[in-house]
């Protein structure tokens, strides 16, 4: 057996049934690589030159016709014997000669719409291949496929992450914390601690903090024991040695920082102080410290990033005082080299450029005093670390700060702020606007790692509509894609792709992961039960070739393709003209108001059953008239008083006319079984169900046995 390549056609009426991709699934469960794929119309002459060997049979025009007649997936196949393997998931050409299980033999009864054609020979395939497909449109890849030598935890793991530079992998078991090589997925050495809920990598992945679950000391002093422990991971030795332990209850303001070289880490201390730690000399002993007991206490910090390093604290005001943004230069921090003072603070978020010379501070209020929102008031400013400028950033659209974001090469950032439809501003690295985009219902912006690209979307509980713009194209649109119920986005580290998930527990239904190409494209889903992380592995942008354009080719995976019918399919059993809302008491009245009394008499008359006696008509309030007694007299003489027979019991004496209990249980059953039926019709399509819908399906039986106890029949 040799890797061989096929050429795989599903004709047009296996492309008009929506069996594609059950054909494709096919294909790709037996093993297959699908390197290249396109929905197209086949012109006369191609076809001829297809079927070359077939234009002296009588067939040949009914076989062309038929080709003609809609489109037709053309897909180009790679595997071991894959044409003769191939021809095997395609059965007999002769569907009625098909065994079962085959694609023919399950799907088609007719020789004439057999549903899909395969290359029988190699030489064969080459030549089909090279007649339906330019070289360009074919792709060599490396198939997605699980880490070789990853084996899954068999207990529960609440915390996993790649490390900065993306050569390890940690995640946390009840016992113990383990470290895998990235690449290869295989086990290192494991770290004893147990409990663990949350860690932390340091900038090159040279040391990991870890948080466990705080527990009291064993001794009858009723202390509490460390539970937060820096960890060196030692390769060389296979093991973790730590350096530092100390006790830190919440799961708030826990993390060392380390400077991006790792020759200093930093911690609080207490509400007041932050001190620094030489993180190769294993020890408690600060080598200096950061103290503001005069101002307050500190409510966040943060190490920027860049060859020069500072921190960054934030002090929130109290009983009338200032608040204080401070940013303190290493290892001079006696004074800070810049400051900003304010009124009402009470949280701040730093966000460092990636050179670490600017950063900015959206400082927050859990109360907005001019009670416009019910978020609070957001404010940003912009510090730089020599303290050459602090300002306060202008945004001219009253509302929250949704999103900030820094550009990969430092020299601007982009801000979404305001009440929907929101406002996207552009800003250089001194806080001066240089472009907005048109006011959109988005509230998430990022950048590509090449700053070509820029990200503007809209999550959380707004419908997914994602743009993608071109910033060396003076913000020039490129793609718009929807991506619905997004907890998690994120660029690949090329910055060609765009990875967004649906996460637990933000949402517990539909958690899967989907990956885009920039230009809008579906390349893959993955689903999952439930499905709590996502992240791409790190790789250095020098690995990767400057973005020209949008031109490179992206053959989208089998999942892609069936996730993308499944939806098309679902929207278009769901798609029904919309229209104005009626309330219930409306629904069944003319969609035009009655005004005049003909109108109402006219509906009146549209109400009433054939056969029945007119209803009298009744003027609400007044008595109904009484028959003169002469006329009654006159009755009575004539014998006309005759005793009324008595009412049947499937007449109006009857609430809502049901004959007998039997009747009324027959109708309840009955309403169960269409109810049985809607939810098998949303399974067919793929639609989630909930345990108590499946359950309900499962019914069926039951209600069916019941109704022929009752006497029914369909």
């Amino acid at each position: 057996m040799s890797t061989e390549r096929t050429f795989i056609a599903v004709k047009p009426d296996g492309v008009q049934r929506g069996i594609f991709p059950e054909i494709l699934r096919r294909f790709q469960n037996k093993g297959f690589k699908l390197v290249g794929i396109k929905l197209t119309l086949a012109n006369e002459s191609l076809l001829r030159e297809h079927y070359a060997d077939l234009q002296s049979k009588p067939f040949f025009p009914s076989l062309l016709s038929y080709m003609m007649s809609g489109p037709i997936l053309a897909t180009v196949w790679e595997g071991k014997d894959v044409v003769k393997q191939g021809r095997a998931l395609l059965g007999a050409t002769n569907p009625l000669q098909s065994a079962p299980g085959t694609i023919r033999g399950d799907f088609a009864l007719d020789m004439g719409r057999n549903i899909i054609h395969g290359s029988d020979s190699v030489e064969n395939a080459e030549k089909e291949i090279n007649l339906w497909f330019k070289k360009e449109e074919l792709v060599d890849y490396k198939p997605t496929m699980p880490v070789e030598n990853f084996e899954a935890p068999s207990s529960e793991t609440r915390c996993s992450a790649y490390s900065p530079d993306g050569t390890l992998f940690a995640y946390t078991q009840p016992s113990c914390v383990t470290i895998c090589e990235a690449e290869s997925g295989r086990v290192l050495f494991t770290i004893p601690v147990g409990d663990v809920f949350d860690f932390q990598f340091s900038p090159k992945g040279t040391f990991l903090t870890t948080w466990s679950k705080p527990t009291k000391l064993d001794d009858e002093s009723g202390n509490w024991a460390n539970n937060v422990t820096v960890w060196k991971l030692d390769l060389a030795s296979s093991a973790g040695v730590s350096i530092q332990s100390y006790l830190n209850k919440s799961q708030s303001g826990w993390k060392a920082q380390f400077t991006s070289d790792e020759s200093i880490f930093c911690r609080m201390i207490n509400m007041h102080q932050i001190d620094f730690f030489k993180s190769h000399e294993p020890g408690q002993k600060a080598i200096y410290s950061i103290n503001v007991k005069d101002l307050g206490q500190i409510q966040s910090f943060k190490m920027s990033p860049g060859k020069n390093p500072s921190l960054a604290l934030f002090v929130p005001g109290s009983k009338g005082k200032q608040s204080y943004i401070q940013v303190y230069s290493l290892p001079n921090v006696k004074t800070p080299t810049s400051q900003k003072q304010f009124f009402n603070g009470e949280s701040c978020q730093f966000t460092w450029n990636d050179l670490g010379t600017s950063i900015l501070a959206l400082v927050s209020t859990d109360v907005d005093s001019s009670n416009k929102s019910y978020y609070g008031q957001t404010t940003l400013y912009l510090l730089g670390i020599s303290g050459a400028f602090d300002q306060r950033i202008a945004l001219d659209k009253e509302g929250p700060i949704h999103d900030i974001t820094w550009s990969p090469t430092s020299r601007e950032f982009a801000v979404i702020y305001g009440y929907m439809p929101s406002q996207t501003t552009f800003f250089d690295a001194r806080g001066n606007a240089i472009h907005s985009l048109p006011q959109n219902s988005s509230n998430t912006i990022l950048f590509s790692p090449h700053a070509k690209f820029i990200l503007v979307a809209g999550f959380g509980n707004l419908q997914g509509n994602v743009d993608i713009l071109d910033r060396q194209n003076k913000f020039a649109k490129v793609a718009s894609f929807k991506a619905s119920n997004t907890s998690v986005c994120k660029w690949s580290p090329d910055g060609r792709y765009i990875l967004t998930a649906t996460t637990s527990p933000r949402l517990r239904v539909d958690n899967c992961v989907k990956i885009w190409y920039a230009n809008g494209s579906l390349c893959y889903v993955k689903e999952f039960p439930e499905l709590y992380s996502v992240d791409w592995r790190f790789q250095p942008l020098s690995d990767f070739p400057p973005i020209k354009g949008l031109d490179e080719c992206c053959t989208p995976d089998v999942s892609a393709v069936e996730y993308l019918a499944k939806r098309a399919k679902i929207s278009s059993a769901a798609d029904k003209p919309a229209g104005a809302y009626r309330p219930p008491h409306a629904r069944n009245q003319p969609s035009e108001p009655v005004r005049t009394l003909a109108q109402r008499e006219a509906l009146q008359r549209k109400k009433q059953v054939p056969g029945a006696v007119p209803a009298k008509k009744t003027i609400p309030g007044a008595v109904e008239p009484a028959k003169p007694q002469k006329q009654q007299q006159q009755k009575k003489k004539k014998g006309d008083d005759k005793p009324e027979p008595p009412k049947q019991e499937g007449e109006a004496g009857v609430i809502g006319g049901v004959i007998s209990y039997e009747e009324k249980k027959i109708r309840n059953l009955l309403k169960k079984l269409r109810a049985i039926e809607q939810l098998k019709v949303k399974k067919e399509n793929g639609e989630f169900l909930e345990d108590t819908q499946v359950l309900k399906i499962q019914t069926e039986p039951q209600v069916r046995r019941e109704l022929a106890s009752l006497g029914w029949s369909e």
